[in-house]
């Protein structure tokens, strides 16, 4: 059973890894170095768990990959939140430990396993055998460094809205929880010689596409996307025409509620509450709730909702907005999750946005 959870989640870290780079929707430098990430990890479980000895596969394994995997982990967390020590200049030096311990091992192993000269060094001796175990401590430091590095620099962070930064985080987490059970691994095979702990990080290792896939990358991409999206329609301020009032015909408490919504746009909050408009107004939340319904026969939630929509149905019909996904304008619109912006929406018009923005852009 443990083979083939590894043998499926190695396949689909493989067609993650592919599809961060050649996907539209998915595409961008920081994803590059996530599919990056990605490939090397599904790799990584391939190699540990099959553990070859001999030939390219036993040349591979022997490659200290979690010195690069490192780096473009930490690459892409900066990326996410538009870090400046991108462009310093000792950034690029992140890579040297990879690089250092590729020539050595190169060296060494094009010895060691295709016999293609004498190195004069002994692979079980002394030196050698010294040398892969300072270089197994320095590539688990180095992958906590790192790692811990990035999660300080996604805390400090104002560059990200809060749900980017709590993704962020939570894959950030995962991948540190990787690392603590890398190391029992290591503590457990050089103590009770045992390979228990050794399976569940490849079960971990496999089980990080799927996290990757869901948090890390789809769910990420639409709350980048909504942030895009957001800052697209303030800089351009995109007018709607407003709601015709009558005052005559209404109260001064639902004339300002309509004032609320057409120039602050309270309902764009995703927690916006009836006590949030009570205050707003001034009033108590019964008898807000009473003023909506006796005036215009409807609940406070109906109300915000008829705003939600018509703002999602602007943004499906604008061909300016094409290539956000339908996602992305629920959330701008100020719906709190996919499941909820899909059952209203189709409540509403009787058809999914989905099936909203096709039947426009057909006709």
């Amino acid at each position: 059973m443990l083979e083939a959870i590894i043998l499926a989640s190695s396949v689909l870290g493989y067609f993650i890894s592919i599809s961060l780079i050649i996907t539209p929707f998915y595409k961008n430098k920081a994803n590059n170095y996530l599919s990056v990430s990605l490939f090397i990890l599904t790799s990584l479980s391939i190699l540990g768990w099959n553990d070859p000895e001999e030939g390219l596969l036993e040349f591979l394994h022997s490659i200290m990959w979690e010195f690069l995997v490192a780096v473009t982990l930490f690459s892409y967390f900066l990326l996410q939140i538009e870090h400046v020590y991108l462009k310093k200049s000792w950034y690029k030096w992140l890579y040297f430990p990879f690089i250092s311990t590729l020539i050595i091992e190169t060296f060494l192993h094009l010895d060691f396993n295709f016999n293609l000269y004498d190195s004069s060094f002994e692979e079980e001796g002394f030196i050698v055998q010294t040398f892969y175990s300072i270089e197994d401590s320095l590539s688990f430091l180095y992958n906590v460094v790192l790692v811990f590095w990035a999660r300080i620099l996604i805390q400090k962070t104002n560059n990200v809205s809060k749900e980017k930064k709590r993704w962020l985080l939570r894959l950030n987490l995962f991948i540190l929880s990787i690392i603590a059970i890398w190391l029992l691994s290591n503590l457990e095979d050089e103590l009770f010689d045992s390979t228990y702990t050794e399976n569940l990080l490849w079960v971990m290792l496999s089980f990080l596409s799927w996290w990757i896939l869901y948090y890390g990358v789809f769910k990420l991409q639409i709350i980048s996307q909504k942030d895009e999206l957001h800052q697209h329609l303030i800089s351009h301020k995109l007018k709607k025409a407003p709601k015709k009032i009558n005052e005559t015909k209404v109260s001064k408490i639902l004339s300002q509620l309509y004032v609320l919504m057409e120039e602050e746009e309270l309902y764009k909050n995703p927690l916006l509450s009836r006590l949030d408009l009570a205050t707003k107004l001034e009033v108590s939340e019964g008898h807000l709730s009473q003023i909506i319904n006796q005036e215009i026969n409807k609940t406070i939630i109906q109300f915000i909702n008829e705003y939600r929509i018509d703002t999602a149905k602007n943004l499906l019909l604008d061909t300016t907005f094409n290539k956000y996904s339908v996602e992305a304008i629920g959330l701008e619109s100020g719906f709190k999750s996919k499941s909820v912006f899909y059952s209203t929406f189709k409540n509403a018009l009787g058809m999914s946005p989905g099936t909203y923005r096709k039947m426009q852009e057909s006709s």
